[in-house]
């Protein structure tokens, strides 16, 4: 009877927001103002997602002078970002307990459009923006996820970029500091269209590290007619780098310390066109239909002698030298490998909102459609000589994956409570193609994705949430279809998610967010080094369990503060874990067993004081220690190759000064991250990779 109800309900709802009547000529007078291209939204629109929401204001940015997106996404319960080269040019993301290489397990969008170069065949971020190109960033997790996908276990992460203005607006911003770095930007805008571009350099984290970014953004807001509009945004990003793939063996960090790097050939060399338009129309009665279209192009060369710590491509002899720890002449290597990637996506997905009001029930419906086309063109050059950038093609492969989704996602209020049932499909066709043999194959997959969430408002400061859904992560084309075309029986990542917490803000000062959540894998994918040891694709049931919470309190003027805080004591294999082509066990991997690079405690916390244009503040991080493989091995051996071994816990401090004066519109600022000048292990992957060393910066920024 129950079902029967809820079906009529149902149906009935959304019967009626399609019938209900857009005419023009009945819609009263009203200024329509086009609303952002976001995922969480507002505080007003916050409260209708029945589960965990954070937004990163363009204020809370600022004042802490973020250096890398790394930095700035720690800011956020359950999110944890691993640093690669120091420079923030590759973030690591996980999210609740999933592992953070290359962003894999997490779906990150631009102004609501996908933003990563592969998110259905080869969702690894070697590309990612540089953190001055956004005002605001929003984490969402939950059923809300339903809406976008595909990955849909961890959470979404969506950047803003700034609302073109109206009249003319400009700035000029100019920053230096230690290690070569040096960021320079400017912002001019007006009617409507917004030109920016970014200029960033500096070293990295070990020595023979340094990179070189622009990154120009043009953005526009036309208003076709009253109740239509089109947003256009074109994008150029250049990187030119000197960054190796390998890390340090436990000998080289032991004897000749944490920032030695020999390979000063190394090159990573990168640029990337996107193009987007938004069309949005106004059907009258909140009813809105929202269409974008995109295309990016990536393209990225990476010249490298070694691509990890136990990588024998230079000779036996070298890497014998690497694990002894003595140093090596990268010079007297006559080897290097061009692995060089060209990547072209390109999309449309319309989304409609459709508020309804029914037999007493009022509510919105959302719903969605997406195709998604991906091509990868795939190539390795052997080189003969160190700075060699041409040589024999040893790889040429084409990738390509079409996808077709949608969802369904109605949101019913019942006074104090709002019920969310929603569902997502997703099919995706795979097809590769090895271009020197000729060979190649063909497979495909689909997935059903429901969820249901819960919100109960006991009172206007406080929201009960709770919701389950069912998570998705895609695998690449390269584990569904193996080098000589033959389909593999890998599937696709699947979980149970669970969540239940509460929004708070006793007073207009506090805010307070708790949630507590579980995730259950009914498949966990394992790619390569992430079993440490560069192991093959491996399988297994594994579930987590943990709580976050945050919350900030802030005056008027005077002293403000905030603090995130991650606590996942569950972070389990549920059985064996075993490769996926021919079942052989991951060594070390047992029921019970820690997952690799997930700490169970994480927090950032920071205290400030700002008055009269003076904004100070000192900021915190920890990041508790973690296992790099599935065996949790805690001591490295001496001579190995260091990629087994425990990550110890780590604590940095960050400080900031800013100071506007307002009759000149004029921020000056300093900033210092990693205060104590601290030296800790991020990463055991390929090796041994460090943390960024004391960064002091300055600069100012001028209004116009």
């Amino acid at each position: 009877m129950l079902r029967k109800r809820f079906s009529r309900v149902f149906w009935t709802s959304l019967l009626t927001a399609l019938a209900s009547d857009a005419g023009a000529d009945e819609r009263p007078d009203e200024t329509v103002v086009m609303p952002a291209v976001e995922v969480v939204g507002q505080k007003h629109a916050r409260e209708r997602i029945p589960g965990s929401a954070h937004v990163l204001e363009q204020k809370e940015l600022e004042s802490s002078r973020v250096f890398t997106v790394n930095e700035a996404l720690r800011k956020i319960p359950g999110v944890n970002v691993r640093d690669e080269e120091g420079f923030g040019l590759r973030p690591n993301i996980g999210i609740r307990g999933l592992n953070p290489s290359r962003s894999t397990k997490v779906t990150l969008l631009e102004d609501g459009i996908p933003l990563a170069y592969a998110p259905y065949g080869d969702n690894a971020s070697y590309y990612h923006p540089p953190i001055d190109r956004f005002v605001r960033i929003e984490v969402l997790k939950g059923t809300w996820q339903s809406m976008f996908g595909p990955q849909t276990i961890g959470g979404t992460i969506n950047y803003i970029t700034p609302t073109p203005p109206q009249h003319f607006a400009a700035s000029v911003g100019l920053a230096g500091g230690n290690r070569d770095y040096f960021n320079g930007k400017i912002r001019i805008g007006g009617h409507g269209m917004l030109l920016d571009y970014t200029r960033k350099q500096g070293a990295g984290a070990r020595d023979n590290v340094s990179a070189a970014l622009n990154d120009l953004n043009w953005k526009s807001v036309h208003a076709l007619t009253a109740d239509q509009f089109l947003t256009l945004r074109a994008n150029y990003f250049t990187e030119s780098s000197m960054v190796t793939y390998s890390g340090l063996t436990e000998a080289e960090y032991r004897l000749l310390g944490p920032r030695y790097n020999p390979f000063r050939n190394d090159r990573f060399d990168a640029r990337r066109l996107g193009l987007s338009a938004t069309h949005e129309l106004d059907l009258g009665k909140g009813r809105q239909l929202t269409t974008n279209v995109y295309y990016s192009y990536f393209s990225r060369d990476w010249w490298r002698q070694a691509s990890s710590s136990s990588d024998s491509q230079c000779g036996r002899g070298f890497l014998e030298q690497r694990l002894a720890g003595l140093p090596v002449n990268v010079d007297a290597c006559a080897s290097i490998q061009g692995r060089l990637r060209d990547y072209e996506v390109m999309g449309v997905e319309p989304r409609l909102r459709l508020p309804y009001s029914v037999a007493g029930i009022s509510g919105e419906w959302q719903g969605g459609l997406r195709a998604h086309f991906e091509k990868q063109v795939r190539k390795q050059v052997n080189g003969d000589s160190p700075t060699a950038r041409s040589g024999i093609l040893v790889e040429d492969n084409l990738r390509r994956t079409q996808a077709y989704s949608g969802f369904l996602l109605n949101s019913i209020d019942m006074g104090r409570w709002t019920l969310v049932p929603a569902i997502r499909y997703e099919y995706i066709a795979f097809d590769r193609r090895d271009q020197l043999t000729g060979r190649g194959g063909s497979n495909w997959l689909d997935r059903w994705l429901p969820g249901v969430g819960l919100l109960y408002r006991p009172s206007s400061s406080l929201t009960l949430f709770a919701d389950i859904h069912r998570g998705f992560a895609p695998p690449r084309v390269e584990d569904v279809i193996n080098g000589i075309g033959t389909a593999t029986e890998v599937g696709p990542e699947d979980s149970t998610n669970f969540e239940l917490g509460f929004r708070a803000q006793p007073d207009a000062a506090l805010r307070l967010e708790f949630a507590l959540f579980r995730s259950y894998f009914q498949r966990m994918i394992a790619v390569g080094s992430v079993a440490g040891g560069n192991l093959p694709l491996s399988e297994g049931r594994a579930a987590t369990t943990g709580i976050e919470f945050s919350g900030s309190w802030k005056g008027a003027q005077g002293p403000y503060g905030r603090a995130t805080l991650t606590w996942i004591p569950i972070a389990e294999q549920r059985d064996v874990f075993r490769q996926v082509l021919g079942g052989t066990p991951v060594p070390g991997s047992a029921a019970g067993r820690r997952l690799p690079y997930s700490p169970a405690m994480q927090s950032t916390a920071a205290i400030g004081y700002a008055r009269d244009g003076l904004d100070l503040q000192l900021e915190a991080v920890y990041v508790g220690s973690q296992f790099s493989d599935f065996g949790e091995t805690r001591r490295a051996a001496a001579f190995g190759n260091a990629q087994i071994g425990e990550i110890p816990s780590y604590l940095i401090w960050n400080a900031s000064l800013n100071y506007e004066i307002k009759a000149t519109r004029s921020t000056f600022f300093v900033t210092v991250k990693n205060l104590a000048d601290s030296t800790f292990i991020v990463d055991r992957t390929r090796g041994i990779l460090v943390g960024i060393p004391r960064l002091i910066q300055a600069g100012v920024v001028q209004r116009f």
